[in-house]
């Protein structure tokens, strides 16, 4: 791809990175340069981002309904899985989908609800008051 034929189109994280890409330049030779995106890649990623979004409300939804612990929702807001957040806590996955239930988790001590809340960058009532 030439220099000038490089996509500027504007995406969900123009903002904060830019890619890198190899171009040619006008002597026909191989050069880095910055694009801000491309259409198709912006396309993609708010699709994902709309997945996402998605699976935070339905997390959300569970809590307020008292299906789910507010663990479950704020796992999904910050895009971890059972393995991701065992690995924050120090907790087994065994343990932590029993802290997904809201009887198992009112009954959790605060000190197992610290780590949870500094693996989310939340406070401990913030986790506690969490009501969906």
């Amino acid at each position: 791809m030439k220099k000038e034929d490089l996509p500027q189109e504007p995406g969900a994280l123009s903002r904060l990175t830019r890619e890198l890409c190899y171009v040619k330049n006008e002597d026909g030779k191989y050069e880095t340069a910055l694009s801000k995106g491309w259409d198709i890649k912006k396309e993609a990623l708010d699709s994902a981002w709309v997945e996402v979004n998605d699976r935070v409300e339905e997390a959300r939804k569970a809590v307020a309904n008292g299906e789910k612990s507010p663990v479950y929702y704020f796992m999904e807001l910050n895009l971890m899985d059972l393995a991701v957040l065992s690995g924050y806590t120090g907790f087994f996955v065994f343990f932590i989908k029993r802290h997904l239930k809201p009887s198992v988790f009112s009954s959790l001590s605060d000190k197992k609800l610290e780590k949870y809340a500094k693996a989310f960058d939340i406070t401990v009532d913030e986790l506690k008051n969490f009501k969906g």
